[in-house]
């Protein structure tokens, strides 16, 4: 039989060592946890003394060994570290959140690009000799050459867009400036990619039917993208183009800036068949081109913008009925054909298309040399 004071046998009392709490007796009640504390209760013989407490202090003892309290220790620093890798991890998520290349397609409408295109005829003969010569005769005497003509303007804060992101804006806008009225395989007609990977991708479709199918329809016509002209008929008689213009900027709506350009392009020419005749067949070809472009936020980062109207004045040339796919120079020595302007009939039905022609005026064609 079990003693008194003994439970029966096999049986410990509820929260005593041995019963179901027993795994927790290295954690309250092992000798170290008791050494390692820092009051200790005198004895009775001790407490009949002179003391004033029942307790006194003891001096720090060594740490205690490893076990199951320290590892009960280290709880605190375990879940700081988890702490730490959660906000780390959530973090992470939210970064590449919002730097992932894959964001849904904008649903802002983009606009078909509006364009017109006028001839310039000229009154009399063109005027034609040596490159250097017609240029120091005519108003381009003092424009400067290439890209160096499209000139930035000081990019401050517009609205919804930071400096760098008008800056940004600038730049593409000469970007396809350059592209589409100086490269020399967009001109010579050898290329359009130059042009084309500058636009926004929902007026890509726009863009190859004007090439594809030209129409005198405010839409698609070529010439309103860039500056293109045949090289089977005339080729340029000096490398370098004389420009001059201006860019300005503003911001029309939240999140929507547009950039207006208004330059003046001037090629020297001469007739493609000439390789071997003298330089003095040359002569002036002027190109104004007035653009508005258009950007949204999510333009700036992919290098695109949006044509929203481009006006061009060409000559001299004669006028035509229909679009052409290229400029078609009159060159040194050259007239317009009789009749002009083209006919237009008003009682033509479907969408009116009216010939546009304009007088090349006399001022814009280099001056009568000595």
């Amino acid at each position: 039989m079990a003693g008194r004071g003994d439970p029966p046998e096999g049986e410990h009392p509820e929260g005593l060592p041995g019963g179901e709490d027993d795994e927790y007796r290295s954690v309250v009640f092992d000798e170290s946890f008791i050494r390692a504390a820092r009051l200790q209760e005198y004895s009775a013989r001790e407490r009949m003394g002179d003391h004033a407490h029942a307790v006194r202090r003891l001096p720090p003892g060594p740490p205690p060994a490893p076990g199951r309290r320290q590892r009960f220790r280290n709880g605190p620093r375990q879940f700081l570290l988890l702490l730490l890798i959660l906000v780390v991890a959530f973090g992470t998520a939210i970064y590449l959140g919002l730097r992932n290349p894959y964001r849904p397609p904008s649903l802002r409408a983009v606009e078909q690009a509006r364009t017109s295109v006028i001839p310039l005829v000229p009154a009399g003969p063109v005027p034609g000799g040596a490159p250097a010569e017609l240029l120091a005769r005519s108003p381009a005497a003092q424009f400067r050459s290439g890209a160096a003509g499209i000139t930035l303007p000081a990019a401050r804060t517009a609205g919804d867009f930071a400096e760098g992101q008008v800056m940004s804006a600038l730049s593409i806008v000469k970007d396809y400036l350059v592209a589409s009225s100086l490269d020399p395989d967009v001109l010579a007609g050898r290329s359009l990619r130059p042009v084309r990977v500058l636009l926004d991708p929902e007026q890509l479709t726009q863009f190859d039917r004007s090439f594809s199918d030209p129409a005198d329809d405010g839409h698609h016509d070529p010439i309103g993208w860039l500056v293109r002209f045949d090289p089977a008929k005339v080729a340029r008689a000096d490398e370098q183009v004389r420009v001059h213009g201006t860019l300005r900027y503003r911001e029309t709506q939240p999140g929507t800036l547009e950039v207006s350009t208004d330059h003046v392009f001037v090629y020297p020419l001469r007739p493609a068949a000439s390789d071997s005749r003298p330089v003095r067949d040359a002569s002036l070809f002027t190109v104004r081109r007035e653009m508005r472009f258009r950007f949204g936020v999510e333009d700036l980062p992919r290098h695109q913008t949006q044509v929203v109207t481009s006006e061009v004045q060409a000559g001299p040339q004669s006028c035509s009925a229909e679009p052409p796919r290229t400029l078609r120079p009159l060159l040194a020595g050259e007239r317009a054909r009789p009749h002009e302007p083209a006919a237009t009939d008003p009682y033509a039905t479907g969408p009116a298309h009216p010939a546009l022609c304009g007088a090349l005026s006399r001022t814009a064609e280099p001056s009568p040399s000595p």
